[in-house]
């Protein structure tokens, strides 16, 4: 068992670091250049002194970035330095049914079953509820749980497995094994002689700095049992699968030492003393930085531990894996792990020094955001980001291929597509900091933000911006994309939402060809077919010059939008849901989001809350939760269909059970023919489409058992 690491298919050339140098203790630093760097690259760490260097830039920049955060606090600029500048993380500013149809006895599955909403076709994304036509498996609290689905009336909880840590999402993998990834906490770096890890699921939640990946043989769903074990350092950000190979995307902080500290512990009243406060400050930059100097390679990147049949191997990372930006990014490590479950005694990881950002993956390659670090925020700089993309076609690893870089910062995975051609879109919020005229005292400036859609193409190892379109909608913010091959749709916000339309058959001159303004805005769209989105978002009242708008008008909101000319969309119909107080998972999390085109039926989870101040008994029965379904037409629009409710689990799960990490509010949805299953932390519920306020058959996980 060996963990290997990948061949960087392109060496970056004459790419130089972001010329972090090693201060001297008690010296001030000079920051190096923020500048923004046109044409990225990634330089991987080689050679006899590999493991050295790797050390040393590890240091030099642990050290830089302590310095510019203390000194920041030292001489009372408000700490800028080290929160990344302006913009932040998120850019510039059971009972039997009476008379229901049950599947005959002879369907042994069913005809069309809904499975992970998935952004890209043949590429799967974790998530904690997976399915496969005739089993639910599903992530709750600790345990990965295995239910028979198929026939509905026979829903019933086969077996169960305890995962150690905080369980987060899972694959399938054929009929026999499940991969589920959990957070933990271990008591000790991976490196050393222990490896112990905690095993309440706090440690996972609270504070994790390893993710364990357990394969469970599901063959046998009365017997889950553990095949494979593998504790990697870092933490869990996403995870796709194409075919056998996982690629598991993980983020890691830095490993400051035992001792190292942000705050002075002087005595006295040296916060409200200039001179004492310097001095308090240097005497522990001093200190850190000898803290720093004094760690091990070890320490700061830890090794990897597999476990397999009780045999436990750990595995060093291999320094050779590790690259370098040749920019201003903040230290990190943002790693790709494959793991190839057809031979899962090897595991493969390549990384990058910098924080992530959003994930995109095709069948073929894996693009990684990194975010441009401005040191100390000061008018004419602006947000920018750079591309890293790897090859996966190869099922044992992801090569390093190219970077590039676009203004602006990503929202989420849908504002970036590959197109069949290779050409990379990516759509972008730009936030540029300007000169605060009306306020001379505001040194940092104020945020102006802009939009754009732009194209990327590989040349000569290099991701090249080869098209872009005009700046859209100046200050405000994209709210939603979605490319759909040659077609992209852009939503952005203010007060009204402006849905963009795009044509990008040119990729060198991408086109807007429309916009339509309407109240409120979405915040995903999902293609019914070639000429038409279906959206869920947030409606607003359409705002009145001089007066405010009334937040108590707002509510969920679905809608179809015509787009079979581009130059002219049409929001064709439009279905609320709910009130001002009421929410949807799917609003923010596309895998909550189900659409069933062979019955054209969608299903949302759906929440309420409005509680009895009459009747404090009644606190409980103020929760609602329940599975909203709707037919939909394009040209008839919606009609709701019904709706599973599960306010019964509320209100036998009273405060104790219910917790952060758990609450029996529906959250997923499964389809199958005729059949509609709820999904829970607490539970499953299936009723028949044709009446859905009559559950077919009730499962609890555990501790709710239902008839």
């Amino acid at each position: 068992m060996t963990l290997k690491a990948s061949r960087w298919r392109r060496w970056a050339l004459a790419a130089a670091s972001i010329g972090v140098t090693a201060t001297g203790c008690g010296n001030n630093s000079i920051p190096p250049t923020q500048a923004v760097v046109a044409r990225t690259s990634l330089t991987s760490f080689s050679g006899p002194n590999a493991c050295k260097d790797l050390e040393a830039y590890i240091e030099d920049t642990a050290v830089l970035q302590m310095r510019t955060q203390l000194e920041a606090n030292r001489d009372e600029v408000g700490g800028w330095g080290w929160w990344g500048g302006f913009a932040g993380r998120g850019g510039l500013e059971d009972a039997n049914l009476a008379g229901a149809a049950a599947p005959t006895s002879g369907q042994a599955a069913p005809t069309n079953y809904t499975t992970t909403n998935n952004q890209v076709a043949g590429v799967d994304e974790a998530d904690f509820v997976k399915n496969d036509g005739t089993r639910i498996f599903v992530v709750s609290g600790q345990k990965l749980y295995a239910t028979k689905s198929w026939p509905a009336a026979d829903l019933s909880l086969q077996g169960s497995l305890k995962i150690e840590g905080y369980p987060r999402d899972m694959f399938l993998e054929g009929t026999d094994r499940a991969v589920v990834f959990s957070s933990v906490y271990t008591w000790m770096p991976l490196s050393h002689s222990r490896g112990d890890v905690c095993d309440a699921i706090d440690c996972g939640f609270y504070s994790s700095n390893s993710v364990k990946v357990t394969v469970v043989d599901v063959s046998d769903m009365t017997n889950l049992r553990t095949v494979d074990e593998y504790f990697l350092p870092g933490q869990y950000n996403s995870a796709r699968k194409v075919g056998h190979s996982v690629r598991l995307v993980m983020a890691d902080g830095l490993n400051f030492p035992d001792g190292f500290s942000w705050w002075p512990t002087a005595t006295g009243n040296w916060w409200n003393d200039k001179v004492l406060r310097k001095d308090a400050y240097n005497k522990l930059i001093d200190q850190n930085e000898k803290l720093i100097r004094a760690q091990t390679l070890a320490d700061w990147q830890p090794a990897s531990v597999i476990k397999s049949n009780g045999v436990k191997t750990i595995v060093p990372q291999d320094c050779s894996a590790f690259a370098r930006v040749n920019a201003p990014t903040r230290l990190g490590t943002v790693s790709v792990t494959t793991i190839n479950l057809a031979k899962p005694a090897n595991i493969d990881r390549t990384s990058i020094l910098a924080e992530p950002g959003e994930i995109y993956a095709s069948e073929k390659n894996l693009y990684v955001a990194t975010r441009h670090w401005w040191w100390w925020p000061a008018p004419g700089q602006k947000d920018t980001t750079y591309l890293h993309k790897f090859d996966i076609s190869s099922p044992d690893a992801a090569l390093y291929v190219a970077s590039g870089t676009v203004d602006g910062h990503i929202v989420d995975q849908f504002s970036m597509d590959e197109s069949p051609r290779g050409d990379f879109r990516v759509v972008t919020s730009i936030g540029m900091r300007v000169a605060d005229q009306e306020n001379p005292n505001n040194w940092w400036g104020r945020i102006e933000t802009v939009n754009r859609l732009s194209v990327l193409g590989e040349q000569d190892g290099s991701l090249d911006v080869i098209g872009q379109s005009e700046d859209l909608a100046k200050g405000e913010t994209v709210q939603s994309s979605r490319i759909v091959g040659d077609k992209a749709f852009v939503v952005t916000y203010r007060q009204v939402d402006p849905l963009f339309t795009f044509d990008l058959s040119d990729p060198r001159n991408p086109r807007k060809m429309g916009e339509l303004k309407i109240p409120g805005f979405s915040t995903y769209m999902h293609p019914i077919d070639a000429n038409h989105l279906l959206t869920i978002g947030t409606y607003t009242p359409e705002p009145v010059a001089g007066q405010a708008t009334d937040w108590r008008a707002r509510a969920l909101q679905l809608a179809i939008f015509d787009v079979s000319d581009l130059s002219n969309p049409k929001q064709t119909f439009v279905q609320l849901v709910g009130t001002a107080y009421s929410w949807s998972e799917a609003q923010y999390e596309h895998k909550a989001f189900n659409y069933f085109p062979a019955k054209k039926l969608l299903a949302i989870p759906f929440s309420d809350w409005s509680y009895n101040y009459t009747n404090e008994n009644e606190y409980w029965s103020s929760f609602r939760s329940d599975l909203r379904v709707f037919n939909v037409d394009v040209n008839t629009g919606f009609t709701a269909t019904g709706a599973i409710n599960v306010n019964d689990m509320y209100q036998v799960q009273h405060y104790y059970n219910w917790t952060y990490y758990y609450t029996p509010s529906v959250r997923r949805s499964v389809m199958a023919d005729d059949f509609v299953y709820a999904i829970s932390d607490s539970g499953i519920r299936v009723a028949n489409v044709a009446n859905l306020s009559v559950p077919l058959k009730t499962i609890g996980f555990d501790h709710l058992q239902y008839p």
